[in-house]
């Protein structure tokens, strides 16, 4: 409604005449608009148009932003205090809680119990307790004294005394809070012969909001207009600076009856609005509490009218002394003169008891004063609540608002038009919102009850989330102990009569050397270890400046491919070869190749490589057992289109090394951290019994995936690693891949999802059928998840797509499994690795050791912590060993070719020995 529609509603006087009178008694001549002129005279910087209200709204956006930050907050006038109120009710609380209320010379005593049967619900039983006049004035001890005996004597009525409740207290005075317990805890804990656990200190807005977000899961904001006037809103931990941390949200207890203390509202003040002030008990603070609360309106409109009477406009001029008297024209007149039907009956009967005796034409005038007004009030709370409003739309990033906002207070609920008008305001200002009023019952103290239930809710559910979650976080005891047995089980696959039982395989790769530079040449590469395969053509050049120049196709390898027979799997792989060889146009040349094999293989040479089992999903037949480059041979002569020189079936591990060596001479082990794990070094001959000979080194293959298969990692393996393992391809297989490497971390994370579900900790304890879906929760979520930069509502974006309608509460929990999951995956790595390194160091006799490892995968290199805990992990297992982590370019691709040219290099030095 603008100004013009304002007037139209508010100014219908100006038709109704009222004759006042000169000093003498004589009436004054006017005309038919006289009386809209002085009204206006009056009462026109008492009404507003939206573009003014739109302007308040933008200030007081300007104060909340003070209030938050941590060097503005000292000279804010809205302090924006912090409540640890963390959470709205989910409708999960349960339990019996005891709520106080202390807001004035009485206070409330309640016994909240909420319970589940069929739906939540909550009975209240309550006793109202007299505060003495000289208690309320008299010392903080002495109140918390009194407070603490008459909770004494409700329990004792209740016959709780011998229960440890849970208590909340609402107390509706500012309060600067740094923990959701502290104040009551111990001022009143150190008084009682009791036990109650006193868990929160709640004000009365808040109190509202929590009522209110007991029935509606949608409210977050909270405000009372009654005798005095605050609100609170739900704000994301990360812009308030007076608090440590950045994720969830926290209340915020505006305090914004202080707006305007600055004289930022000095332009909309009236001359009334200052007389109000000089004559309360706090001049110069709470103004805009003073413009627009239950407490300040009734004399706001008595100061008026005296004005108006002075100057002959009502009352024919007569000022009695009940008028002249502070406090005699009440709030609740107001109210009751601005009743439709029986309002202008009401202020002829509460004017004659002012002795006023008013006319007809007085009353209508009174009534549109009292008017003019409540509608101020109700305008320049709606000013501040859009403030609000407008904030957390922006805090959520999206385009339109729904929320609800939380509301109690006598002039609110009392006055007729009041919510009416502050609804259709709110509306104009904030168009982009949906925004459902909802009233409180039961008010504060309900409101303490429930942030009690909340607050109890969330410590017993951090309890059993911590202790679910302890399992994952490994101790240096637990860290030193897998170094220790990774160092057995290496051991046992070197040793001759060791190796059949032993997990870790230590396959001997007959990589006898490193690239030394003078590697020259054109060189095929073949690279299967996924649902993708490559072909590669490599040329690399030696001299003063080497180079590697790569040629490459991606092929797609189809699931019944890949759970086929192996002739049908060979075929396609040569399929894709010649394809390769048509683009390149290189179909007549016999290029010596390299094949990247990142299975599980033991190699009796070079160029011979035995699979011994699929991972990674591969099912294919009558290729377990078989040696994967006869396969390959077979294929390329069935297609008869072209010839290749088999040099060496690869490793992707050890290609990662071979490429990093080729920049730095000291990497002598290689380390993949991505859909699988896996790790190879440079073992000494004389160590790998399987082989003839003990002179010089070889790359061991150590397949490390299979760690534990013998049990010896039981202790240390939760429920989840087991379900995850239980529905694998390959139960019972690879179980320290299954709880670090990217292809099963996703699924860990899954399943703990779906037990905290189940136990009503996440997602409302509804289980999504997207949750129930196995492989749902990529690897790839986790990175995305944990990222730094990530705020919490992207997180919650992330959720949505996968189907999981998340709260911001369970984005944190989701955000911390993801975390605790990665964390020891790079762990359990990282103490793999130690044991690696420092067996390079033991088998070199060197008290300190300086070394490259070569580093490849996509969760090494994606995921935002997984390096950085790895690295760490490796430093404190392994104290002696200097290691650099070099990461890798293209080691299954380049690394193949690499290892083609150093077998070229090496045969052909063999030759010309014979």
């Amino acid at each position: 409604m603008s100004i013009r529609e304002d007037k139209n509603e508010l100014l219908v006087l100006s038709n109704s005449a009222f004759i006042p009178l000169d000093r003498c008694g004589k009436t004054l001549e006017r005309t038919a608009h006289s009386p809209k002129i002085k009204i206006d005279k009056y009462l026109y910087a008492m009404r507003f148009s939206d573009e003014t209200l739109m302007d308040i709204m933008k200030r007081f956006r300007r104060e909340l932003g003070n209030g938050l930050g941590r060097d503005t907050n000292h000279t804010a006038t809205v302090k924006m205090l912090p409540t640890f109120v963390r959470s709205i009710p989910d409708g999960s609380e349960k339990g019996d809680f005891i709520a106080l209320d202390l807001g004035g010379s009485a206070f409330r005593i309640l016994r909240v119990k909420v319970s589940h049967e069929k739906k939540q619900t909550v009975q209240m039983e309550s006793q109202i307790y007299d505060t003495p006049e000289d208690i309320i004035h008299g010392s903080g001890a002495r109140l918390f004294d009194h407070v603490a005996e008459c909770l004494g004597d409700f329990m004792e009525k209740q016959n709780i005394k011998d229960k440890k409740l849970s208590v909340g207290f609402t107390f509706s005075f500012p309060c600067a809070q740094t923990k959701l317990n502290e104040f009551s805890h111990k001022q009143i804990c150190c008084t009682m012969d009791y036990d109650a656990d006193i868990m929160a200190v709640v004000n009365d807005t808040v109190g509202t909001m929590m009522t209110c977000g007991f029935d509606d899961q949608r409210c977050e904001v909270g405000i009372i207009i009654g005798t005095g006037t605050n609100a609170c809103y739900m704000e994301e931990l990360r812009h308030i600076d007076l608090v440590e941390g950045d994720e969830g949200r926290m209340c915020i207890n505006t305090e914004w009856g202080a707006f305007g203390d600055d004289g930022m509202l000095e332009d909309i003040r009236t001359e009334f609005d200052r007389e109000i002030d000089r004559g309360s008990l706090n001049p110069g603070k709470q103004l805009f509490e003073k413009m627009v609360s239950g407490m300040y309106m009734g004399e706001l409109v008595r100061l008026i009218l005296v004005k108006m009477a002075k100057e002959g406009f009502l009352f024919e001029g007569r000022i009695t002394p009940e008028l002249l008297t502070k406090g005699k024209f009440e709030t609740k007149h107001v109210s009751s003169i601005e009743k439709s039907k029986e309002g202008l009956t009401k202020a002829k009967d509460i004017l004659g008891r002012l002795g006023v005796e008013p006319s007809a034409d007085d009353c209508i005038a009174v009534q549109h004063v009292c008017t003019i007004v409540s509608h101020r009030s109700a305008n320049l709370i709606a000013a501040t609540l859009g403030g609000i409003l407008s904030r957390l739309k922006d805090n959520k990033g999206n385009p339109r608002l729904r929320t609800t906002v939380g509301i109690d207070g006598s002039l609110y609920k009392m006055h007729p038009q009041y919510a009416r008008r502050l609804h259709k305001t709110v509306r104009r200002l904030v168009p982009e919102s949906d925004v459902r009023f909802l009233l409180s019952e039961s008010g504060s103290s309900k409101g303490a009850a429930m942030v009690t239930a909340v607050a109890y809710r969330l410590a017993d559910q951090r309890r059993q989330i911590t202790e679910t979650l302890a399992e994952f976080r490994l101790t240096s005891d637990q860290l030193l102990e897998v170094k220790k047995r990774m160092r057995t089980e290496i051991q046992n696959g070197l040793g001759k009569k060791t190796h059949d039982s032993a997990t870790v395989k230590m396959w001997p790769t007959y990589v006898l050397s490193t690239p030394d530079g003078s590697e020259n040449g054109d060189f095929l590469a073949l690279d299967l270890g996924g649902t993708n395969f490559r072909v590669l053509l490599v040329k690399i050049r030696s001299g003063k400046r080497r180079t590697v120049e790569m040629h490459n196709k991606i092929y797609a390898i189809p699931m019944e491919v890949m759970q086929g027979t192996g002739e049908e799997l060979f075929d396609h792989i040569v399929q894709c070869i010649s394809d390769f060889l048509d683009y390149m146009g290189m179909k007549n040349t016999r290029l010596p190749l390299g094949f990247t094999f990142s299975f599980p293989c033991r190699q009796t040479s070079l160029d011979v490589g035995i699979l011994v089992t699929w991972t990674k999903g591969f099912k294919a037949t009558d290729c377990e057992g078989e040696d994967v480059v006869g396969l390959l041979r077979e294929g390329i002569k069935r297609r008869e289109e072209f010839d290749l020189d088999v040099v060496a079936v690869v490793n992707d591990t050890v290609g990662t090394m071979m490429t990093c060596a080729y920049e730095e001479p000291t990497c002598e082990v290689g380390l993949i951290a991505g859909t699988g794990s896996n790790a190879c070094y440079m073992e000494e001959m004389r160590n790998i019994e399987m082989v003839e000979g003990d002179v010089g080194r070889m790359c061991v293959n150590m397949e490390w995936g299979a760690f534990g298969d013998n049990g010896c990692l039981d202790d240390i393996r939760t429920e989840y690693d087991r379900a995850v393992d239980d529905f694998s391809l390959n139960p019972g297989k690879q179980r320290y891949e299954k709880m670090c490497s990217g292809m099963y971390l996703g699924e860990i994370v899954r399943n703990i999802l779906i037990d905290l579900t189940k136990r009503g900790f996440l997602f409302r304890g509804q289980i999504s059928e997207t949750l129930k879906t196995r492989g749902i929760f990529e690897t790839k979520f986790l990175s995305q998840i944990e990222s730094d930069r990530l705020a919490l509502l992207q997180v919650r974006s992330i959720l949505q797509q996968l189907g999981l309608d998340s709260t911001c509460d369970d984005s944190i929990i989701v955000k911390e499994v993801c975390g605790t999951v990665s964390h020891r995956a790079a762990q359990l790595c990282g103490a793999g690795m130690a044991a690696v390194v420092d067996k390079i160091r033991e088998n070199r006799g060197l008290n300190q050791m300086n070394i490259t490892v070569g580093v490849d995968g996509t969760l090494y290199k994606l995921h935002p912590h997984f390096s950085g805990i790895m690295h760490q992990t490796v430093k404190e297992l392994a104290p002696k060993c200097n290691v650099n982590f070099l990461l890798s370019e293209d080691g299954s691709g380049k690394g193949a070719a690499l290892i083609t040219a150093v077998g070229c290099r090496m045969r052909e030095q063999e030759e010309q020995k014979s």
